[in-house]
């Protein structure tokens, strides 16, 4: 049967069909194939405009140096990540032990489980709330300090030009140093930073002025000799050192009855010898260079002197300031125990990834088992240094030999289920990628006992990779049948399967889990091999729409090119640049960037100015994709331009991709011209990180330089988001009015107006609203028609608000949010068809969902209803759909299940007011009667 499909594959029409080569053929292949692209486009396409069709075949040929995409090559990641098979119930069973857990440490090392079961969501801002309770409630110098590090490479998309990674942004759990001072603080995540605060600070040593270490000379009585040089000392205070010198000098030691005592045999210079000495009367160290105080460290250490060793090794600490002293001092630390050292060169090396993974010395000291042994033995090797370290390493390379020595320090480290769990199906992942299949399969076989169902997915893909076609078939089938049916689950056994049976698999993968994107990708490639590339670009299209993913336009890009529409594949390939500006196309063969300069010769080039009009047409008709294609050229031609950066930002937001634009938010505020300016940028990544006061504080700054329209926008903007009195709502009004008055183009403009007419909705001015909106649509803010619809609804003109949706869905490219809003201006039975054309086109949007469970229930038809939201819960767990399902329990009298879903809905929110009160009423039912 394989062998007649891949005959058949070749006798199809496909454009030069791809077999696949090993590793090294395929690099020579495809360098041969863009070679052959550039000379062809020397020879034949000098100019700038569209070849001529008898050229197409050679053009496509050389454009897809690996053909078009066959479903034989087609396959699905394992994701690398816990998934639970009722993740609403894991969930909410660690909120259950959260409320009842009375250690901080513990409490830390739940919030930590907690990322790693939300990390399948993909919601960045979701994650770092995580990491931010974990520091909260750590309490260990250690636990601090990873969790430190970790929030800063979280955040390394928004870090602002000329930062420091031992730098921080205000608050103190951004601050390394504070990191270095053990116990638990309820405030940490919320105070501010003392910026001057040392490593030494963390030890109680008292410090003294200059001038007082003469007046606090003595006379001595006692004198060491070191050699030829004899150090005066006053005994009572050598004594007080430590017990064995109290002992040696006081005790019944001959050395008690010496006034001159040789010391030369100590291992300790006469010099610091004599930082001993003024240590025993100052209690100072900090006038010590390093050289002397890895002196005094060993010599602490060998006569139990406490109090200057803890002084040493705050010391040494404070004069870490780069990787090389972090590599060499951390050796040292390690040697004589020095923690705080230890705890501090750690630090430096973490707070540097990922640009110290490609540290060869670095990469070597943390990937060594005898290193974990040794950091072990002192409290400083955890499965959260190992987790994070992991993470990043698998996020920089699946495949490299660091990733799978640092998983399994990772294994060597953990001690509850869920991390053997998460260490070996994250092994598992890595070793399938690099095609270690037995291995792999140990992993995943070691996942599963310690609970993991998902990871047998992962051993059903190596029994697979081992010619097992039926056993992985029959694995597959049995979680089918032993676990409530998911996407995953139907995914993973279409592999296993063939003909019609495979595609059912697939459809029924796609109805239990719509956001799958493996199940369209092979459909459309169905259609490619049946020749039909537009069915085949319709189908992809539909996971597009409501999900962005580089794969997934890689893949529309892709055929494009084979139907010659080169304009759509240019703009697929610079919206993936977009998120990933190093994308490498065709099964990692073609730079992304290189394949846009190769499809503009095809393609009609514009000016800068053409650039804008262009924009404006696509920005008028909510083509997001379409925009930011366009401004990806724009700044091709002009990548300084920090206003092209922020509406960038602007899109991606809108886009649901949080990473990319902070990253273009940050870039947008280091190509700044003027301070001003600088200010505004910085105030929207700080207020899009939750630091809403220090970006008002920027944004005012800004407005004292220089009047602008987005520092006005961005002051409104703020105070906006919490609930407005009439006060509040005149100030905001007036910030808007101040930054129309501003200089700038109509597409913010169109936004300023909008969001001015939402304010008069909000107090009630209708017609100013009316007014604001019909402004914004003269200047073709396209969105304006819904907020101008919800004017007509309040003043009970139901007709004209649906015809102004009518308008909205005509001009609009993406339109899932105009049907879903229309739903509200007509009658049940319209309204029914318009939010099911809303899940259609985009399954993630959840009003539709709750608004057919609602009718259900208005209706009496309680586990209709129930069903309803649970078929969205399983594949888009959302707080309000989790907190809709609960009321819906208690009110059927499940009080269990109310509070298993109010309990999931607090794991995402926990400061939701009315899950929160539900889940009293629910949790204390006789109370209520």
């Amino acid at each position: 049967m394989r062998g007649l499909k891949l005959i058949d594959r070749f006798k199809s029409a496909q454009v030069h069909a791809f077999s696949p080569p090993d590793a090294s053929a395929g690099k020579t292949h495809g360098g041969a194939s863009i070679a052959k692209l550039n000379s062809h486009l020397i020879k034949s396409f000098g100019s700038n405009s569209k070849p001529k069709s008898t050229n197409s075949f050679s053009v496509i040929e050389a454009l897809l140096p690996c053909g078009l995409p066959v479903t034989e090559l087609l396959e699905p990641t394992i994701d690398a990540y816990l998934k639970p098979v009722d993740f609403v119930e894991t969930l909410a069973d660690l909120y259950r032990r959260l409320e009842s857990c009375k250690s901080q440490s513990e409490k830390s090392s739940l919030y930590v489980e907690q990322y790693s079961l939300l990390r399948g969501l993909g919601d960045p801002k979701l994650l770092r709330r995580c990491l931010r309770a974990a520091h909260q409630h750590a309490v260990d110098v250690h636990s601090k300090v990873v969790l430190s590090a970790w929030l800063r490479f979280e955040r390394r998309e928004d870090e602002l030009v000329g930062v420091s990674s031992m730098d921080c942004v205000g608050h103190i759990l951004e601050y390394p140093k504070a990191a270095l001072v053990y116990g638990y603080d309820p405030n940490s995540n919320y105070n501010y930073c003392q910026r001057g605060l040392d490593p030494s600070e963390a030890i109680n040593t008292p410090m003294f002025e200059e001038n007082e270490c003469v007046n606090l000379k003595e006379d001595s009585d006692i004198s060491f000799r070191i050699g030829d040089e004899e150090i005066d000392c006053v005994r009572y205070r050598i004594a007080a050192l430590s017990s064995p010198f109290n002992a040696m000098l006081y005790g019944s030691f001959r050395e008690s009855k010496m006034v001159e005592i040789d010391f030369s045999q100590n291992g300790i210079s006469a010099e610091g010898m004599r930082a001993v000495e003024v240590y025993s009367r100052t209690g100072r160290l900090d006038f010590l260079g390093s050289e002397i105080l890895v002196e005094l460290l060993p010599f602490a250490n060998r006569f139990c002197c406490e109090e200057m060793k803890s002084a040493c090794d705050a010391h040494l600490a404070s004069l870490v300031v780069n990787i090389e002293d972090a590599l060499i001092l951390i050796e040292y630390g390690l040697e004589e125990t020095a923690n705080l050292l230890i705890a501090f060169c750690l630090q430096v090396l973490l707070r540097e990834l990922p640009g110290s993974l490609g540290h060869t010395k670095v990469m070597k000291f943390l990937c060594s088992s005898k290193t974990r042994e040794r950091l072990a033995k002192l409290g400083h090797a955890s499965f959260l240094l190992y987790y994070f370290l992991s993470q990043v390493a698998m996020e920089d390379s699946m495949v490299a030999n660091t990733t799978v020595m640092l998983l399994e320090r990772l294994g060597e480290c953990a001690m509850e289920r869920w991390q053997k769990a998460l260490a070996m199906h994250q092994l598992g992942c890595v070793l399938l990628e690099r095609r270690e299949i037995n291995a792999a399969q140990h992993c995943f076989e070691e996942a599963v006992k310690a609970g993991h169902v998902y990871s047998m997915a992962g051993i059903a893909r190596t029994k697979h990779n081992q010619g097992q076609q039926y056993s992985a078939y029959k694995l597959m089938s049995s979680i089918i049948s032993d676990y409530r049916p998911a996407g995953w689950m139907y995914q993973e056994r279409s592999l296993y399967n063939i003909g019609k049976e495979k595609i059912l698999d697939l459809s029924t993968a796609t109805a239990l889990d719509p956001t799958l994107s493996f199940p369209y990708k092979y459909r459309a490639v169905v259609k490619v091999e049946e020749k039909q590339i537009m069915a085949a670009i319709l189908e992809i299209n539909k996971i597009i729409g409501f999900k962005l993913s580089p794969d997934c336009l890689e893949l529309r890009a892709w055929l494009f090119i084979a139907v010659e529409d080169y304009e759509s594949a240019l703009r697929d390939i610079s919206v993936i640049l977009t998120l990933e500006p190093n994308y490498m196309m065709f099964h990692g063969k073609v730079r992304g960037n290189h394949l846009v300069e190769l499809l503009s010769h095809w393609v009609q080039q514009l000016s800068q100015a053409d650039c804008w009009m262009r924009l404006y047409e696509r920005w008028s008709s909510v083509d997001d994709i379409g925009s930011l294609a366009i401004i990806h050229q724009m700044l091709l031609n002009d990548p300084g331009n920090s206003l092209l950066r922020f509406r960038q930002s602007l899109l991606l937001l809108r886009l649901n991709c949080q990473k990319a634009a902070m990253r273009s938010l940050r870039l947008a505020s280091n190509h700044s011209s003027s301070e001003h300016e600088r200010l505004v940028y910085e105030g929207w990544i700080l207020y899009d990180t939750g630091n809403r006061e220090e970006a008002l504080s920027r944004a005012e700054k800004s407005v004292s330089i220089q009047r602008s329209f987005e520092a006005y926008f961005l002051i409104a903007y703020a105070l906006a988001d919490t609930s407005l009195d009439a006060e509040s709502s005149s100030n905001v009004i007036q910030l808007l009015k101040e930054a129309l008055k501003c200089p700038s183009d109509g597409l913010r403009k169109g936004q300023a107006l909008n969001n001015l007419g939402s304010i008069y909705v909000d107090c009630g001015n209708l017609d100013l609203a009316a007014e604001c909106y019909m402004n914004a649509l003269d200047i073709k803010h396209t969105r304006a028609h819904q907020g101008l619809a919800r004017v007509y609804h309040l003043k009970n003109q139901r007709k004209a608000a649906y015809d102004e949706m009518a308008k909205l869905i005509e001009k609009a490219e993406n339109n899932a949010s105009a049907y879903e809003k229309r739903s509200e201006y007509c009658d049940r039975e319209m309204a029914k068809d318009d939010l099911d054309l809303a899940t259609e086109l985009d399954p993630l949007r959840t009003y539709p969902y709750r608004y057919r469970a609602a009718v259900l229930m208005d209706d009496q038809k309680e586990n209709e209803a129930v069903e309803e939201l649970t078929k969205a819960i399983t594949f888009r767990p959302d707080l309000q759909m989790l907190h809709l399902r609960a009321a819906f329990y208690d009110s059927m009298g499940d009080s269990i299940s109310a509070q298993r879903d109010c309990q999931a809905a607090l794991s995402l929110d926990p400061n939701h007011s009315d899950t929160i009160d539900l889940y009293n009423r629910a949790s204390h039912p006789a109370i209520n009667e």
